[in-house]
Parts: structure tokens; C-alpha cells; sequence
């Protein structure tokens, strides 16, 4: 029986950022196989999904010490999409609901070659001293002038997230459940915001949408493709192992343009269908899921 659905995502994406000295920004890095990747954090790509979907459309908020998601008989994840992805309240009797989907980390293909970024506030602090008549090459700190720098990465990244089926609209601190309809369709905005997901980063728009992506409904609550899917050098890496999973019930999408440079290879081993397809398709199983 079906219980989990699983993507694994090839996506050309920023990293977001980590630790800051002073006007000077980092991304977030990961050390593996003896180099540097550049990283989107998984903290940082369910929060965005979150709210691109909008699960966080009705989020309510509360404090004790530190904001928390605010949880209570009249409002759990059973009727409150923003506790989908899971909560602690500490308010009276403490109380935790894990997420019903998990992310991995968005890593880079390749490994990090730093590029700096460097900008200032010159035309603000120009028409500030202007105003005051000053010089802002005499009196660049009076005027408001700011030099600042950061790192900057945009590159092929590979995530994995799976969906709990079974978990989805449950909420057992509060002996609450969703009916079918609403599961069905918070799994489906779930994908919705995979498939168009867009980040602003530094303010910057970006364009985070899958180039290559597969997966389906699954007995296994796991990232079945995590392990199988490697890209080097743009290529992805197409084994023997990809292509036996792949054939147990799963299906694969492409973003055509040459993103992957081995766009033919692919075509002929793998046989993609469209992104927009694949997730189309994604979103009939669900409903057909919930509907049985």
C-alpha cells in the first residue's frame, strides 16, 4: 500500500545565507567528500515552501520566551494548514506534532568557488548629503554611506522531500483529522509550490523551479531517489541503480533547454515526461489516493 510520496528535485537555485561579520554576508556551506558545497539549508527551503503553498496563510503566532506557532484544542494541524509542518507549543502542557513532510538540504552539483558581490547605498547617501549640504566624499559617514559585500551562489542543487500520506491532516495531541478533501489538498499546494518555486534572495527574484524531477507515490516513507541522483559536470549521472528504480511504479520529469547537458541521453534512457505533466500527474494519484 501507498503511505509516502517522494521527489528528488535537480533545480538551478541561491544559497541562503549563514554567519555575518559586520557589511559582510556568507552563504551557507557544507563540507563533504573532501570539498566545499555551497547550500540552500532545509530549514530555509521548507520555510519558503511553506509560504509559497500557502500554509502560512493562517498562521497565529505566540510568546513564550521565544515565538511559537500558537496550538490549542480549537486550532491544531487538523484545521490549521500553517501546523502542517509541524509545532511545539509550550503553552500550558507542552505539547510537539512532527511534520508530515521532511526536506533534505538543497547541496550544490559542484563545489563552492567563492564570488564576492560588492555594493553601498552611494545614490541614498548622495542625495542625503545634498539635502544637508554636505559631501559625502568628504563625509561618507555623516551622510549615511555604506560599503557592504557578500557571497553569492546560484547553481545546480539537488533536495529530496517526502510527504507522510498517512500523517497528513492529523493531529493526535487533539484527537483531530482533516477530512479527505482538505488532505488531498494540502498535498497538492505542496507541489504546486515545488513545481513554480521562486525565492528572493538579497532582493533578488529566483527562479528555483525543478530542471529534472522524480519520484511518485511510494510504500516507503524515504527519499528513495536521494541516493541515485548525481550531477557532474551538468550531466546527470544515469546507472543502472536510477534505472531500476525508476521502473517500480515511479516517473521522471525534464525541463528541456540543454540546463542538463546530456538533455539526449537522458530522453532516450529515461524517457521524462514534461515538468508540468509530472506534476499533474502527481496531483491525480493524490486525489485518487484520498478519494479511496
Amino acid at each position: 500500500m501507498k503511505k509516502a510520496l517522494t521527489l528528488t528535485i535537480v533545480a538551478n537555485m541561491t544559497s541562503n545565507y549563514s554567519e555575518g561579520i559586520g557589511n559582510i554576508a556568507s552563504v551557507q556551506k557544507v563540507f563533504k567528500n573532501r570539498k566545499v558545497y555551497s547550500m540552500r539549508s532545509r530549514e530555509s527551503l521548507k520555510n519558503a515552501i511553506m509560504v509559497q503553498s500557502g500554509m502560512y496563510d493562517d498562521l497565529e503566532t505566540s510568546k513564550d520566551g521565544a515565538a511559537q506557532k500558537k496550538v490549542n484544542e480549537e486550532l491544531n494541524a487538523a484545521n490549521c494548514r500553517a501546523l502542517e509542518g509541524g509545532y511545539m507549543s509550550t503553552q500550558g502542557t507542552t505539547c510537539i506534532r512532527k511534520s508530515s513532510f521532511y526536506l533534505t538540504d538543497a547541496i550544490a552539483t559542484e563545489h563552492f568557488v567563492n564570488e564576492n558581490r560588492f555594493h553601498n547605498n552611494l545614490y541614498l547617501a548622495t542625495n542625503y548629503a545634498a539635502s544637508q549640504g554636505i559631501s559625502v566624499q568628504e563625509s561618507g559617514g555623516e551622510s549615511g554611506l555604506m560599503p557592504y559585500q557578500y557571497e553569492y551562489d546560484k547553481s545546480l542543487k539537488i533536495y529530496s522531500m517526502t510527504i507522510d500520506l498517512e500523517m497528513i491532516g492529523k493531529d493526535e495531541n487533539f484527537q483531530m483529522e482533516a477530512n479527505a478533501e482538505e488532505k488531498a489538498a494540502r498535498v497538492c499546494v505542496l507541489l504546486n509550490a515545488v513545481e513554480n518555486l521562486s525565492l528572493v534572495v538579497k532582493g533578488n527574484l529566483d527562479n528555483a523551479e525543478p530542471i529534472f524531477a522524480i519520484g511518485g507515490l511510494s510504500d516507503r516513507k524515504t527519499h528513495y531517489f536521494e541516493n541515485v541522483i548525481q550531477v557532474e559536470e551538468s550531466q546527470l549521472i544515469i546507472s543502472q541503480d536510477l534505472k531500476d528504480k525508476l521502473a517500480r511504479g515511479f516517473s521522471c520529469a525534464l525541463l528541456r533547454g540543454n540546463l542538463l547537458k546530456n538533455e539526449n541521453e537522458i530522453i532516450k534512457e529515461l524517457n521524462p515526461v514534461s515538468v508540468s505533466d509530472f506534476f499533474e500527474n502527481l496531483r491525480k494519484e493524490v486525489m485518487n489516493y484520498y478519494a479511496n
